[in-house]
């Protein structure tokens, strides 16, 4: 474990001139001034951290984490406490950033009840200050609005509708299509929801929905036209040991970055040039004589027990 640790007081102390929160409804009133707003995603204590200090205005605890930290195939077998436990940790160490929580697949497919439940988990358990559900499920929304639950809707290319669209296809590419997804947008806002995530849709039509909505419009893969972004986080900095979507801009290499570091440390491990002298402990110097004075006492008398038993010891002390 390493000795050195982030402190729990210490995100109080991060900014000097400390910008507002970050709201639902700050998000609309940054629609409403033209301001664009800047999400990504975050699965962990470091990275919230960095994200947040970054200035990043929405941060998402999204079910990706299935596949970028789990592993997993798609973003379908992520359970509730999964993501309740990561949404804890992310929401740790985030001052600024409004924390949405992906609700994920099953746990709002049954009863709204039960979906109202679950979402209730994300916020009192896990600090989620809004959740996320795929897909035009309406009175879902309208019932999580009035449990006092935030929710940012997600329309276009739903993840967790892989199977049923036949894998992951850009969606809205008829003219029916494209009508059906305006009249959900604009029936998720009546419903109460702060705003809609846009993914995997042409940018015209992004750019359409936005305008006629009251609410912002959050694109990923969707066009420069939305009132804001969002990434994942480890598509970013090329962590997903994937290719990149077309909609990807990768702005670091963490990859390289990390493997050569690794392979720098192993290297000097074999080679005995890590750790140094100057990274290990020593006695003070008071100790230091007294203790090498007992110790080779104690090496002498470990290494004649090694030798003499005590019977031959006692023959031999009688001879």
């Amino acid at each position: 474990m390493s000795l050195i640790g982030f402190s729990a007081a210490s995100p109080l102390d991060r900014h000097h001139d400390p910008l507002p929160k970050v709201t639902v409804p700050a998000l609309g009133e940054m629609k409403r001034q033209g301001k664009p707003i800047c999400a990504l995603t975050a699965y962990d204590y470091a990275t919230a951290r960095l994200v947040d200090e970054a200035g990043i205005d929405l941060i998402l605890v999204g079910d990706s984490l299935a596949m970028v930290v789990l592993g997993q195939e798609n973003t379908l077998a992520i359970t509730v406490d999964e993501m309740l436990h990561h949404t804890r940790a992310v929401r740790r160490a985030v001052r600024r950033a409004l924390v949405v929580a992906d609700m994920p697949f099953g746990s709002y497919h049954g009863a709204v009840g039960d979906a109202v439940s679950n979402a209730i988990r994300f916020v009192k358990e896990a600090g989620a200050e809004a959740v996320k559900i795929e897909g035009a499920r309406v009175e879902m929304v309208r019932a999580l609005t009035d449990a006092e639950v935030p929710v940012i809707g997600h329309l276009g290319l739903t993840p967790q509708s892989v199977h049923r669209m036949g894998g992951y296809r850009v969606q809205a590419r008829t003219a029916d299509a494209v009508l059906q997804l305006q009249a959900d947008a604009l029936a998720l806002a009546d419903a109460g929801a702060g705003a809609i995530v846009l993914e995997g849709i042409p940018r015209e039509v992004a750019a359409a929905i936005t305008a006629a909505l009251p609410i912002p419009t959050i694109g990923i893969g969707a066009g420069p036209g939305c009132d804001g972004q969002i990434l994942v986080f480890h598509d970013l900095v090329n962590l997903t040991f994937a290719p990149a979507a077309k909609f990807v801009r990768r702005y670091a290499d963490a990859a390289a970055l990390f493997r050569t570091a690794v392979e720098r440390y192993r290297e000097d491990v074999e080679h005995h040039a890590f750790p140094s002298d100057a990274e290990s402990y020593h006695l003070p110097q008071s100790a230091r004589g007294q203790f090498l004075a007992t110790g080779q006492k104690e090496i002498a008398n470990e290494e004649a027990d090694s030798v003499v038993n005590a019977d031959a010891r006692e023959e031999l002390n009688q001879g």
